[in-house]
């Protein structure tokens, strides 16, 4: 069961709750289902009693309660305890690998795994300055909101530059002095009131009112043609389409032009920073070693793939099975569609950005036990460490295309 299949299957266990009325709320579209965290226990755990504990005015343990009791039943389950304000952990079946579920569901859907439909249906409209690290952001949340089923269009608005608010000059106190006006004296201003003589009432002619009702329509000729034809049942009169919104999109710019750094480089000084920090263009995005996360993300993606090379020589391929000491790269893996779905939805590239350094950071040590060392033959264990390995290396590739950078495959 892959972390997918267990979100379907909490929010059905939600849905049932909802329908016996147990709980009141609106069953919400998606539940994050993680690796349990410190306290935890189980294969998998997920939050969604707190979630829904606000709306459904109960406490969040009543609520974990609820649907625990839904739970506990479902296919491919093996327990549910409840920890904490109201985490429930959920262990699967002794039959059920969680390890090898989420990688076979990375490996059929390659690089467009973490796709979704969070914003399906839904039109973005970016506005950024003319600023080279706007352009380069907008450019990459185009590609987040399509990976979610959205659209977005970029419109260009006023540039940096022009807006900076100029300062008004303070004029001193000397210059702006105002000399008062010498004041006549009562008696001086006394004006002589003439004697009105009496005038007899004007009487003013009144025009005579136009007919009412008389108003004549234009001429049939001038008139614009009617089709007498009534609409379709069910077709409502054409209305203007609403336009979205515009969304302003405006990050600290760079200091400098990062095109010396090169296209991959550049991208990536501009996008791993927070749109509130201001990126560093240097020269430590090019150097090859740990101390560069983007060396270690590309570096991670091509072990990945000469491992797989490596393993066709050697006569075997991937196969997905449990592995021993995964929890460390497993929780990554199953937590990058949230991921996408986020940065998507709060136009933040930087949140993929640091995600693909946690999951390189976390392959990296799986790496050297992949192949047969020595007279050891391919096992069982190799294989499914292999495809572990190249489910990262998916995941790898993915995020660095949708950020616009190129995932080698030799470094």
């Amino acid at each position: 069961m892959t972390p997918v299949e267990l979100s379907r299957t909490v929010l059905s266990a939600v849905r049932r709750a909802v329908d016996d009325g147990e709980l009141t709320v609106t069953v919400p579209e998606r539940a994050v289902v993680t690796v349990p965290g410190p306290g935890g226990c189980g294969d998998f755990a997920t939050g969604i009693a707190l979630q829904l504990a606000r709306p459904a005015g109960q406490p969040a343990r009543r609520v974990a309660e609820i649907v625990r009791a839904r739970l506990a039943g479902a296919d491919g389950i093996r327990d549910v305890v409840v920890t904490g304000p109201g985490f429930l952990n959920i262990s699967l079946d002794a039959q059920v690998d969680p390890v090898a579920g989420l990688v076979r569901e990375i490996r059929r859907q390659g690089v467009r795994y973490g796709y979704g439909d969070a914003l399906a249906g839904q039109v973005v409209a970016l506005r950024v300055p003319y600023e080279v690290r706007a352009e380069v952001v907008a450019d990459t949340v185009v590609r987040l909101v399509a990976a979610q089923g959205g659209r977005a269009t970029v419109e260009h608005g006023e540039s940096v530059e022009s807006r900076r608010v100029p300062v008004p000059v303070v004029e001193s106190l000397e210059s702006r002095r105002v000399p008062v006006p010498v004041v006549e004296s009562v008696e001086s201003r006394r004006v002589p009131v003439p004697v009105v003589e009496s005038v007899e009432p004007r009487r003013v002619p009144v025009p005579a009112a136009e007919p009412v009702g008389l108003r004549l329509m234009p001429a049939a000729a001038e008139m614009e043609p009617v089709d007498p034809r009534p609409l379709p049942t069910g077709q409502a009169s054409p209305m203007p389409e609403a336009q979205p919104a515009p969304v302003h999109l405006r990050p600290v710019p760079a200091p400098e032009d990062p095109a010396p750094l090169g296209p991959d480089a550049a991208r990536w000084a501009l996008l791993h920073p927070a749109a509130h920090d201001r990126p560093r263009i240097t020269a430590e995005h090019l150097v090859q070693r740990e101390g560069n996360p983007l060396f270690r993300v590309r570096y991670a993606h091509a072990r990945v793939r000469a491992l797989g090379r490596n393993a066709a020589r050697l006569g075997f391929d991937a196969d997905p099975g449990p592995v021993d000491g995964a929890r460390g790269l497993i929780a990554p893996l199953a937590d990058y569609p949230r991921i996408l779905s986020a940065a998507a939805i709060h136009r933040a590239p930087d949140r993929l950005a640091r995600h693909l350094v946690t999951v390189a950071d976390a392959v990296l040590p799986l790496l050297p036990r992949v192949l047969p060392v020595g007279e050891e033959k391919p096992s069982a264990a190799h294989r499914a460490r292999l495809a572990l390995a190249e489910a990262a290396g998916a995941v790898l590739a993915g995020g660095l295309s949708l950020l616009g950078i190129d995932a080698p495959e030799h470094l």
